[in-house]
């Protein structure tokens, strides 16, 4: 019952009244991505939800377009910095998502979505993190969010799919506001953001 008709109720009212809460700090983080960033203001890239059916996320900007000499995109470590780095310490770089939410394609708890390109890397363990809606933030990311590895991470990611409740959820919520508050565990070790999976990883 809470899973297939609480939780969806949740998350779009939720949702519905964070974005109207949140809109002036939105409406100040956007601006001062064109002013220092420029454009796009928004990130966005397929990501697979539920049933890996594919869809869209929707986060800041962060990173700059800086380019080398010969035109390639610097790397994340020089490009991330200043205003970008601020915000996502703060995790104000997804806000956004809270539109995914509205439109049903994420959850505000759950397995953070991933890449399209890790899906052939999956066994059939780490799949089951697609028997539900991604999350805005999930089991993994209030116990290591991106400091731990790709195998602790999935298996933290399995085990919310098959204890998926109410007060799970709301345990999340509470550990997630003080992981933002800390700014705790946002970069892999040696990483800005985070080191991407291999399938052994």
């Amino acid at each position: 019952m809470y899973k297939h008709f609480f939780k969806p109720l949740f998350d779009f009212t939720s949702a519905l009244i964070l974005l109207a809460l949140l809109s002036p700090l939105i409406f100040i983080t956007a601006l001062l991505i064109k002013l220092k960033l420029g454009s796009p203001i928004l990130f966005t890239q397929a990501r697979p939800g539920k049933d890996e059916k594919t869809f869209y996320i929707y986060k800041f900007r962060t990173m700059s377009d800086e380019k080398d000499e010969n035109g390639k995109l610097l790397s994340d470590e020089l490009r991330l910095k200043g205003l970008g780095t601020t915000i996502r310490s703060l995790s104000l770089d997804e806000l956004p998502q809270l539109l995914n939410v509205l439109k049903g394609e994420m959850s505000f708890i759950g397995p953070r979505p991933l890449l399209i390109e890790y899906l052939p890397l999956y066994n059939s363990e780490q799949k089951k993190r697609h028997d539900v809606k991604p999350g805005i933030s999930g089991w993994a990311q209030v116990n290591g969010r991106n400091a731990i590895s790709w195998k602790k991470k999935f298996e933290l990611d399995t085990y919310y799919v098959k204890n998926q409740s109410f007060g799970l959820d709301i345990k999340i919520i509470y550990l997630t506001i003080l992981k933002v508050l800390k700014r705790s565990d946002v970069s892999a070790t040696n990483h800005v953001t985070v080191e991407k999976f291999n399938g052994h990883n």
